[in-house]
């Protein structure tokens, strides 16, 4: 299943944006990631906001607000399209919670971690890509019925 996690230093995101990037990152992995618009593929896309404290965030450059987005998929979920796509609307997402303009966008950096077939586990469990392939074409089909 996806994971999301964006790092921030604190104060960087406006307060409507802190209230709802995860939420939203969260729906644009999902998207790309092609998975089926369910409750239950909703509940298993995680999004962690890790909030660094004042002044441990720099460049060599200057002070101003870094942001950095890990995604990780399992091997295979993501296509070059798919990626790119992704890329861009985490970036567009991120400036919004930001309140700041699209020429700000190289202070976005999306790093993609592709988790290789049988080393993600849950409840237990090994899951193997295959395995999410086939339920997420149950689930599709759930919804659709």
């Amino acid at each position: 299943m996806p994971m999301i996690r964006l790092t921030v230093p604190t104060g960087a995101l406006t307060e409507e944006g802190r209230a709802a990037v995860q939420r939203d990152l969260a729906a644009v992995l999902l998207r790309w990631e092609g998975a089926p618009d369910t409750a239950f593929f909703r509940s298993q896309a995680w999004s962690y906001l890790a909030e660094l404290p004042e002044g441990t965030q720099t460049t060599a450059e200057d002070d101003a607000p870094r942001f950095l987005v890990e995604v990780t998929v399992p091997q295979g979920a993501l296509s070059e399209r798919r990626k790119a796509g992704l890329v861009q609307d985490v970036t567009t997402t991120v400036l919004a919670a930001a309140g700041l303009a699209p020429d700000d966008a190289l202070r976005v950096w999306v790093l993609v971690h592709e988790q290789p077939d049988g080393t993600w586990g849950a409840g237990g469990s090994v899951i193997r890509y295959a395995d999410l392939v086939a339920l997420s074409q149950q689930d599709k089909e759930r919804a659709d019925a």
